[in-house]
């Protein structure tokens, strides 16, 4: 039994839990460490060491935070190379993905810094009014204490995303790390901890879902719950923060297309399908695992895929030719593998992939996937399968394409592959998406909003709106 690292961070102390969290190295399936995380009492200290910050915290500038947030800023650029190997070998993703998630949690508190900056400016403008015997200002104050609950595939930049944010608006936070990969999390939080917030600001409870996110959700003294995570708990975190009713924001589930036009580029088509639905092993809300391919272009497409998938190297996040990692734990792996052994019983061809590569007898390893032929109502088709699966259908006419796309309970993101701007615009403008790609990768910044219809989220992150999300609009009216 490896020694239980502390997994409680409140009111500016490291203090060890007594839920132990055993965490595995998904590429060896060896134990990494065992951290002590915590249970509903320590929800109620770091809530209440919160709760006891937020006054003063509340009443900084925006200037003071921001200038907080970019000692954050220069102390993950100096723990960079720590921070991806964390990564990497807690999640399992390979290291040039772990370097693209760490520079994504430099840049979003770059971001918030500066947005953080420029709220002073802004306290207490002056709003318009059709009569002269009343004037009004505006203010944007912090909501109070916030939860934020984080999921596993992408550590810390989910953080990142909410608690960057947060603390520009003012808030003080409890964040809860996925217990499956805890340990880039407390290394940054150990980062952010050295950068001089006050104590109680910043908090941090490692555990599961039952132990901690349950409490954290109900909790009274939580004005707003920010979570992103699979649609099932989602639902639960939202019926547990009704009964005080407070603010929650929702990242959830996404079943996302890519629509390959009949005038596309093909070799870009092919590697925009490779990077949608095999990046972080699939592991992606946003993964565009649904590729709607134009008639007079799907032979060619397929053939095309099937040969770059089964080239695509998986290996060990560390081996320097590693183009997909490992499944983040054997749940996740399992899950996977009904997902694919359920839709070769209904009926879908299986193109390439679907099993274990031969050469990596440990590790929660899967080849990358293609189906073909998947029946439009399989769980393979509807269903957010979190692994590396793509399933190709054909289409005739770019409304069928637009309609398929449109066929789902979610919708968060997707792509189009067209040589027109116009048509392009046009297919991207019809679809119920809250971000599209053309002839993009998946690129996100963190000046444009994160979000999607439907059951793929309630409120946005990023841009300005992440900001509001932490916001409350308050305005004042006097008589002259």
């Amino acid at each position: 039994m490896l020694n239980p690292q502390p997994g409680l961070y409140i009111d500016g102390h490291w203090l060890s839990g007594s839920e132990l969290l055993s965490v595995i190295n998904p590429a060896t399936e060896a134990p990494l460490a065992t951290v002590a995380g915590g249970d509903e009492s320590s929800v109620e200290h770091a809530v209440q060491s919160a709760k006891s910050a937020f006054p003063a915290w509340s009443q900084t500038s925006g200037a003071e935070r921001g200038a907080l947030l970019r000692k954050i800023v220069s102390a993950v650029q100096g723990h960079r190379e720590r921070l991806i190997e964390l990564q990497s070998r807690n999640n399992g993703k390979p290291l040039f993905e772990a370097a693209i998630d760490v520079d994504d949690v430099i840049a979003t508190f770059d971001y918030y810094a500066g947005l953080a900056e420029a709220l002073d400016a802004k306290q207490d403008s002056a709003v318009p009014l059709p009569s002269d015997d009343f004037v009004a200002r505006l203010r944007r104050e912090p909501c109070g204490v916030v939860a934020l609950i984080v999921p596993w595939n992408f550590p810390m930049v989910t953080t990142a995303w909410k608690l960057a944010p947060a603390l520009a608006a003012g808030c003080c936070v409890v964040l809860k790390p996925s217990e499956v990969t805890p340990l880039p999390e407390l290394e940054l939080a150990e980062v952010i901890a050295q950068c001089g917030l006050p104590d109680g600001v910043f908090n941090l409870v490692c555990g599961t879902g039952l132990a901690v996110g349950a409490p954290l959700a109900a909790h009274p003294d939580v004005a707003k719950i920010s979570f992103t995570g699979s649609n099932a708990v989602g639902v639960q975190v939202m019926q547990r923060a009704a009964e005080t009713v407070k603010g929650v924001s929702l990242e959830l589930g996404g079943k996302s297309s890519l629509l390959v036009l009949a005038d596309a580029d093909l070799d870009l088509a092919v590697e925009l399908a490779m990077g949608g639905g095999f990046f972080n092993a699939g592991q992606m809300c946003s993964a565009t695992s649904r590729v709607l391919v134009a008639d007079e272009l799907a032979d060619a497409f397929l053939q095309k895929l099937k040969a770059r998938a089964e080239a695509i190297r998986v290996a060990d996040p560390f081996d320097p030719d590693v183009e997909m990692g490992a499944l983040v734990n054997q749940a996740q792996y399992q899950r996977v593998v009904g997902h694919i052994a359920r839709g070769i019983q209904v009926g879908a061809r299986l193109v390439c992939g679907g099993e274990r590569p031969a050469d990596l007898p440990r590790g929660y390893f899967l080849r990358p996937t293609v189906f073909t032929a998947v029946p439009l109502d399989s769980a393979l088709w509807r269903e957010e399968i979190f692994g590396p699966v793509l399933c190709v259908r054909s289409f005739a006419t770019e409304a069928e394409a637009i309609a398929l796309a449109n066929d789902s309970e979610f919708g968060l993101v997707a792509s189009v592959v067209s040589a027109d701007a116009d048509t392009a615009d046009r297919v991207a403008n019809a679809l119920h998406a809250g971000l599209v790609w053309v002839n993009a990768p998946q690129v996100i910044f963190p000046q444009t909003a994160w979000g999607g219809y439907k059951q793929s989220s309630i409120g946005r992150e990023l841009g300005p709106w992440g900001l509001q999300a932490f916001q409350e609009i308050k305005h004042v009216i006097r008589s002259v």
